[in-house]
């Protein structure tokens, strides 16, 4: 039997298939733009491969998008209809069966499954990190990839990458020194592993040192150039860092240069624009007629239901153009799948859904106690939105100018007090503003009169 570039003993016989798939698995693991380029190369190689075909679900599944489920539905029913191949591939065309029925426990075993009888299975594990990201499940992410690192010899071609997802994964449980290092690490295995670098980003973001982010990220461009649109987000990365240090103007030129050059409506690339241009504005920063075709876009997708992570940013987009019926529109739909509770993506449209969305509309609407009082509610289960502390990290920042603004300054302060302890007791310039404007609203209080806004 044959095997893959990731020693893993494969279905397909050495050829072009075989090739193209192993450019797939590498590609995929450095967020290439070319994986699906290669993997449509590898299924019109070997129509008749399962694995391929679970794979190509699960990529769609993980675009957050209502009509391309009914492409991961056909794409199961290709694998099904196939060979099986080897009990390893045919553990992850059922994973795709199960995730795809809204059983994410269930796939997450068979991955897990998978993983225990084969670690070097690269492409497994960053799977199974993938969703886990999407779930909030940060302690599995780092708890998976440690069970599966010590199989992972100097020689062996995936080693910088699974320290990538190391480095996020240690990052997202609050371990920064070790996050740094194996970023690092990752990175000089494996030139090309943007996630790896983005994970030292997060570092930084964590631990307050949007300089020292601008120094590991300058001149480091060709390790996040060749990906998909996992770019924007590196990029995004850039623009937080200027903006912590005040520099609003390159934040724009990065905005309008690199994040939203292309304009897309993937969710990722949404949740980019729409928390960097709310973040600008909470600082009193003009973002001109930007948010407009965000919003249009976000009205397009107020029916999805794939992703709560993805309805909140779509509502950022839409509250701050006042998109009424589209708000409502997204309102009810959180509301009937909350209803359902037919799988764990459901629940999360309860919790925290439901409380965030709502707090976002009453925040478009200047009614800042009721946006508190959600947000600060959203906030005990904002985890299970899935995405990372610096992408929550919006809603952070609304629950706390919503505070502030409603004049529950013990009650913001004692967010703003949580939110600096998880970033290693440091306070990065949103902090040291917002300490600064709750202690005017006190003197304020204390002289009998409202301060000036």
């Amino acid at each position: 039997m044959t095997h893959d570039i990731l020693g893993q003993a494969t279905s397909l016989p050495a050829g072009a298939a075989l090739d193209s798939w192993n450019a797939t698995q590498m590609a995929f693991l450095a967020h290439g733009a070319a994986t699906p380029t290669h993997l449509g190369a590898t299924l019109a190689a070997a129509p008749g491969f399962a694995l391929g075909h679970a794979v190509k679900g699960m990529f769609n599944i993980l675009m957050g998008r209502r009509e391309l489920m009914q492409t991961a539905t056909e794409a199961l029913a290709a694998a099904r209809a196939a060979d099986p191949g080897t009990p390893r591939e045919g553990q992850i065309v059922d994973a795709l069966g199960l995730w795809l029925a809204g059983d994410v426990s269930g796939a997450l075993n068979r991955f897990e499954t998978v993983l225990a009888a084969h670690p070097t299975d690269t492409l497994t594990l960053k799977l199974d990190h993938a969703l886990r990201f999407v779930m909030g499940d940060a302690a599995g992410m780092r708890r998976m990839i440690e069970a599966a690192l010590p199989a992972y010899d100097a020689g062996h071609p995936a080693r910088g990458y699974v320290l990538g997802c190391h480095a996020f994964a240690l990052e997202e449980t609050g371990a920064y020194d070790g996050a740094q290092r194996a970023g690092q690490r990752a990175l000089e295995l494996c030139p090309d592993d943007a996630w790896g670098l983005h994970a030292v980003a997060h570092v930084h973001d964590m631990t307050a040192d949007a300089a020292g982010g601008l120094r590991w990220l300058d001149g480091r461009e060709a390790a996040w150039a060749h990906c998909n649109n996992f770019r924007y987000h590196v990029w995004w990365h850039k623009a937080l860092m200027h903006l912590d240090l005040g520099q609003t103007d390159a934040v724009l030129a990065l905005y309008d240069g690199e994040i939203r050059k292309d304009r897309t409506d993937d969710y990722r690339d949404i949740s980019n624009a729409t928390s960097l241009l709310m973040r600008l504005e909470l600082d009193g920063v003009s973002v001109g007629d930007r948010w407009s075709e965000l919003a249009d876009l976000s009205a397009e997708r107020t029916e999805d239901g794939c992703l709560v992570f993805a309805d909140l940013h779509y509502m950022l987009a839409l509250v701050s153009q006042n998109r009424t019926r589209a708000i409502s529109t997204l309102m009810g739909r959180l509301h009937r799948d909350a209803r359902t509770q037919a799988s764990q993506m459901h629940r999360a449209m309860e919790k925290p859904g439901l409380s965030a969305a709502a707090g976002l509309e009453a925040f478009g609407e200047s009614r800042f106690d009721i946006a508190f009082l959600n947000l600060l509610q959203a906030r005990k289960t904002m985890q299970l939105a899935g995405g990372s502390h610096a992408q929550r990290d919006i809603f952070e920042r609304l629950t706390i100018d919503s505070g502030i603004r409603a004049g529950f300054l013990d009650e913001a302060e004692r967010v703003l007090d949580e939110r600096t302890a998880k970033r290693a007791g440091k306070s990065d310039g949103y902090a040291a503003v917002r300490r600064a404007l709750i202690a005017r609203g006190r003197d304020a209080a204390c002289a009998g009169r409202v301060p000036a806004e």
